[in-house]
């Protein structure tokens, strides 16, 4: 379902318009700014990226979030876009010239991979590096407003340490191992009272990890309750990478297994960050490192001394980009912020 919102105060504006757009594995977002930063439209649509979803859907929801965004204006007056997106880029080049051709913008977006835009949407500075940290985790080192040297970003079977679903697989599995180790069934639902165990006693971490897989389910025996999850996590193992929240929680509820996670998360991260950073502003971007939490917390705690700023939004940070190649340097710098902005929630 599309989702967006149109400010009707600027529809009769006449100025030239920059059209940014997000497509990721999850939601397409574009963002339509007027040079002076006025963000004019924003919209949001379906995946947008062609190598989870494939090219057709792809760019049918890049199409849709498009029509929506220009529908009160000319596409006559788009003089730049920037389309950040994950994936086959490639493919995406002729399809997409096609879409903004048929809406009457004269040349195609300039095609950029989701990284640079991540940075972007955390800094203005041309040279700097990203930490990444969501689903999957990465680090980067951002040269001109382009991808340099590249850390990590390996997927979760190989790599992607200290992403969401590093941290939840070291949850599940951190539980697992209590269990198989005697961890008795009543630790599920009593974890500060668990009389009998032969192993470590339970706590927060082992009460939401396990309600987390089993619901009401209760197997008999605590090998059962181990054999329980392992079973569901194979079946989906996405699964793993929404435990991430629940680490976070237990952590602040002070778990000391949740917190061991955070702190070896973290340190994670930044043993990744510090293979690629030179200098610069590092942002932080993704769901894990741009919530507040004990695993930002403690990834700020250890980039002490770092300029550290957070990503905003990326669509705008793709419209910054495309006004950037029309704007003076320092008015392209001040009105990055405008570009930017979190989108108002409609």
């Amino acid at each position: 379902m599309l989702l967006g919102h149109v400010n009707p105060q600027t529809q009769t504006v006449t100025q030239s318009l920059v059209v940014g757009v997000d497509a990721g594995a999850t939601s397409t977002r574009v963002a339509v700014h007027a040079l002076d930063g006025t963000r004019v439209a924003y919209t949001r649509a379906g995946a947008g990226n062609p190598t989870a979803h494939g090219l057709a859907k792809a760019v049918a929801a890049i199409e849709e979030a498009l029509a929506a965004a220009l529908r009160p204006h000319d596409g006559g007056r788009v003089v730049g876009s920037v389309a950040g997106i994950a994936g086959r880029v490639t493919e995406m080049v002729p399809a997409l010239a096609k879409v903004w051709a048929d809406h009457g913008i004269a040349e195609g977006p300039r095609h950029i991979g989701d990284v640079p835009i991540a940075y972007v949407a955390g800094s203005a500075e041309p040279d700097g590096s990203l930490l990444l940290s969501g689903t999957g985790a990465v680090a980067a080192r951002i040269e001109g407003y382009e991808l340099g040297v590249i850390a990590d970003g390996l997927g979760w079977l190989l790599g992607d340490e200290g992403s969401g679903f590093w941290i939840g697989r070291a949850a599940a599995k951190a539980v697992v191992d209590a269990f198989d180790r005697g961890l008795p069934v009543t630790a599920i639902d009593a974890p500060s009272d668990a009389p009998g165990a032969r192993g470590p006693v339970g706590g927060p971490l082992v009460t939401l990890v396990a309600g987390h897989f089993l619901g009401d389910e209760r197997p008999a025996t605590p090998r059962g309750v181990a054999d329980r999850i392992v079973r569901l996590a194979q079946a989906d193992h996405m699964r793993l990478a929404a435990l991430s929240s629940l680490v976070s929680q237990a952590a602040a509820a002070g778990d000391s297994m949740a917190a061991g996670i955070v702190r070896e998360a973290a340190d994670r991260l930044v043993a990744t960050l510090r293979r690629v950073h030179v200098s610069g502003p590092v942002v932080l971007a993704g769901s894990v490192l741009t919530s507040e939490g004990p695993i930002r917390q403690a990834v700020m705690e250890l980039l002490d001394g770092e300029t550290v700023t957070t990503a905003r939004d990326a669509a705008g940070a793709a419209a910054w980009l495309a006004a950037r190649a029309l704007l003076p340097e320092a008015d392209a710098k001040a009105r990055h912020a405008a570009f930017t902005a979190p989108p108002v929630a409609t």
